[in-house]
């Protein structure tokens, strides 16, 4: 057995293989704190709500944390801003550990192979990603995972370009971050990221509109369609002018990085779109008329968007972990079947 596992700034997934189906889990990024009462207490662990308690509070953690948000008026807390660990939340470390363990579990066995997706460093930031690879590693190695990182942009090659022999550019549009990579033959030969995503998008659309943060991602996340038919000034309207405005930005970047990078010209390759950002309907045909218009060094044989756009980066990890667990079980057998040196 072996599991993949994508350590989002929005959503946290697992994903493990049952038979001939994929199966997920996954729970929301986030938490938010209310007041303690015994009986708050025990309606929330009637109901089955993940939280915890900590002196005079408690934190209702994961996919319930948005619904207490806005039924108390109150804006959740997340602990990874910009794709990795937050270093302005206190709290960022014991709620990562708890959303973890609940959407990973326990080790089917010792040493079980897990790879957990990790982002690029943004090329447009001084972030970086090596003190958030670390913990999540820590993480899981204390839970008795053989745990290995891999880049986000190369889980989505992974996960949608199998039938291309893993190659094409593959781009991960997340919550905190937006990850790139052009792989051939499975081998990433370009791969970055740009510290703009989904939360972008919300957080300037909430400026404009002077509409809280959660109720913004909430009207993107219920049949948000980008479809530019809405009225300007409105939350929908708002959200579409900033998609426009983060795939601009996105695809000027990798025009930059191609020429940086100084990849083969005359290369034919597809590209694929993926993560929960790119849910909305019309994302695809959107980013297809503005990857049309920039000047990228190289022809596009396609674009396509992820049937699952959510479960890719979850499910590309999966991929590289039972390819490297297969790789060790031929290398172990190999050496079971050996012969004993002479003496």
């Amino acid at each position: 057995m072996a599991k993949g596992l994508d350590v989002g700034t929005m959503n946290i997934l697992s994903a493990q293989q049952d038979g001939n189906d994929t199966v997920f889990v996954q729970q929301r990024n986030s938490f938010v704190e209310i007041e303690y009462s015994d009986m708050a207490e025990q309606m929330l662990s009637r109901s089955e709500v993940l939280h915890i308690r900590k002196d005079d509070k408690v934190y209702v953690v994961g996919d319930d944390a948005l619904n207490f948000a806005n039924i108390f008026n109150k804006e959740t807390r997340r602990p990874m801003k910009h794709g990795i660990l937050s270093s302005s939340e206190k709290s960022a470390i014991p709620m990562m550990k708890l959303i973890i363990e609940q959407v990973v579990g326990e080790p089917n066995h010792p040493d079980e192979k897990l790879y957990f997706s990790v982002p690029a460093d943004p090329i447009d930031s001084e972030l970086s990603t090596l003190y958030h690879q670390k913990t999540i590693e820590s993480f899981l190695g204390n839970m008795g995972y053989d745990a290995e990182p891999i880049n986000e942009g190369m889980s989505v090659i992974y996960s949608e370009l199998a039938d291309n022999n893993f190659t094409g550019l593959g781009i991960s549009f997340g919550a905190g971050m937006t990850n790139v990579c052009l792989a051939y033959y499975a081998v990433p030969v370009m791969k970055f990221s740009v510290a703009r995503g989904g939360d972008w998008v919300d957080e300037q659309a909430a400026q404009a509109t002077g509409t809280p943060v959660d109720k913004v991602t909430s009207i993107k996340e219920n049949d948000f369609e980008l479809d530019f038919t809405t009225d300007v000034g409105g939350v929908e309207g708002a959200l579409s002018i900033y998609y426009e405005n983060l795939l601009d930005y996105v695809i000027e970047n990798v025009v930059r990085e191609v020429d940086e990078e100084d990849v083969e010209e005359g290369l034919d390759v597809p590209v694929v779109v993926t993560g929960g950002t790119s849910s909305p309907d019309g994302f695809e045909a959107l980013f297809r008329d503005h990857l049309e218009d920039a000047n990228i060094p190289f022809s596009i044989s396609g674009v396509q968007h992820a049937n699952e756009p959510l479960y890719s980066v979850a499910r590309g990890s999966l991929v590289a972990a039972r390819s490297d667990e297969d790789v060790d079980e031929r290398g172990a057998g190999a050496e079971a079947e050996a012969p004993a040196a002479d003496e």
